[in-house]
């Protein structure tokens, strides 16, 4: 999966979405009136674009028709096409009500194709809710061919060019609690997954070691923080501008925008001195994490908290061990102003064999994460995979593999100071995840969070200690 940079036309669909907020607060997305034998979800489309266009544009908006308010995060939606290349799609959303950082979309390929659907674009939610007889608002969605050609969508079954206004559309299907609940599969079916093959939101991860932290702390000096095996980093080193690692730059404040209710926030703050600066780290005290799935939630910033933009700030999450014979490193890295001579924003995925050598394979594209993402490594098999918002984005093998465990790491620090003045730079991290067990779908790291935060679980650690 690779992130498109953001085509000027996505400027006029911003203001269009502009009014659609408006629309949507004053209630004029149509619904329909709950009776006994109304389903429990309806699912509304309209077409933002034509049949051949750049790019699809599902609009979509979930009608809750029970009496009682429904968590996103039980609801899957499916939209169904037929695709026009062997290669891949991409999925991004425009705007949603319930903020595109709760929304997650999959391009899964269907192992049973019809002739007017043969993939799939699956729609998830980390967060928000819909109000008893209410509806979630717009959900802006677009799919693109990551080569940019045109779409044809005329032959798509989720399709319907006649649907310029919110429609109940029963070419979209929508599950509840892994049940379908509404609409028609392609293939005539009204259950299951019709012909798909991602298990459904709450399918469970497979049993294992696994570690879970959603940061409910009172600070960096909370016992509990240490308790559970992680350091706030003080003092020495680099990398960015040495000896300005500070516990001060680390918090744990409440989030209404977070699952749970809570984030780590990482602030890096300068005056455009050594002297005047403090970057902050966090990060496990053992190094026990090798094999499995590694996930974490977090929120990266496209411009300062306060104070003048422009500098070379790094937002990440990463594993790694001593720069030993047999150092290892995972890297997310994202620069918001770019860096090391590179234009930004920028995610660069890395995976490590040499810090001293310089050896690494590395993929990085020039677009902005501006929010809330979900971020995900498996490393099993000899291959480790990058995945961003639940698609594939980098993989690499060989020589790439971690050769021993590492520690799980947060982190945010200036590349350089490139101008003087006071400003600040926030990085929050919802919660992270692990499980040894091996490779785990992004549907399944979700059912595993969400089974944590729906037993009110902040934290678990059951990875072995070296």
């Amino acid at each position: 999966m690779e992130y498109a940079p953001t085509r000027p036309r996505a400027l006029r669909r911003a203001l269009v979405a502009g009014s659609a907020m408006v629309c949507a607060a004053a209630g004029l997305i149509a619904t329909s009136p709950a009776h006994a034998d109304t389903p429990a979800l309806t699912v509304q489309y309209k077409t933002a674009t034509a049949a051949q266009a750049d790019e699809a544009e599902p609009w979509l908006a979930v009608h809750n028709n029970t009496g009682s308010a429904v968590a996103l995060n039980r609801v899957m939606l499916r939209y169904y096409f037929t695709a026009d290349t062997t290669g891949s799609y991409t999925f991004a959303c425009a705007w949603a009500q319930v903020g595109c950082g709760n929304v997650k979309g999959s391009v899964v390929k269907m192992p049973n194709p019809t002739a007017t659907a043969d993939h799939y674009l699956e729609i998830t939610f980390t967060g928000g809710s819909i109000p008893a007889g209410g509806s979630s608002g717009d959900l802006q969605l677009r799919l693109f061919r990551t080569d940019w050609q045109r779409v044809d969508q005329a032959d798509d079954y989720s399709f319907d060019a006649a649907d310029t206004t919110y429609t109940a559309s029963d070419h979209v299907t929508a599950s509840l609690d892994g049940n379908q609940v509404w609409g028609t599969n392609p293939d005539g079916s009204t259950s299951g997954g019709g012909g798909g093959t991602t298990p459904p939101p709450d399918n469970p991860p497979p049993s294992g070691t696994a570690l879970f932290d959603d940061f409910h702390y009172t600070g960096p000096d909370d016992p509990a923080l240490a308790g559970h095996g992680w350091s706030v980093r003080t003092g020495s080193g680099g990398p960015g501008i040495q000896n300005t690692w500070s516990a001060d730059a680390v918090s744990f404040p409440s989030d209404s925008t977070a699952l749970g209710g809570k984030v780590m926030r990482l602030r890096a703050t300068t005056d455009g001195t050594a002297a005047g600066t403090r970057q902050a780290e966090v990060d496990t005290t053992q190094r026990k994490f090798q094999e499995g799935t590694y996930a974490a939630r977090v929120y990266f910033n496209d411009a300062p908290t306060s104070g003048q933009d422009g500098d070379h700030v790094n937002e990440t999450f990463y594993t790694i061990t001593p720069d030993n014979s047999l150092y290892s490193e995972l890297d997310n890295e994202y620069l918001p102003n770019g860096g090391w001579g590179g234009p930004g924003p920028t995610l660069y995925t890395t995976s490590w064999y040499s810090a001293d050598a310089m050896d690494r394979q590395t993929h990085n594209v020039v677009s902005s994460l501006q929010g809330w993402h979900t971020l995900q490594m498996t490393v099993a098999d000899g291959t480790v995979t990058y995945y961003v918002d639940g698609q594939e984005y980098f993989s690499t093998t060989g020589k790439y593999y971690p050769r021993e465990p590492m520690t799980i790491d947060f982190n945010e620090w200036f590349i350089d100071l490139p101008f003087t003045g006071a400003r600040s730079w926030d990085e929050k991290v919802n919660w992270v995840y692990y499980n040894a067990t091996g490779t785990l779908t992004p549907s399944q790291v979700d059912a595993a969070v969400n089974g944590y935060e729906s037993a009110g679980t902040h934290f678990t650690d059951t990875v072995p200690s070296p």
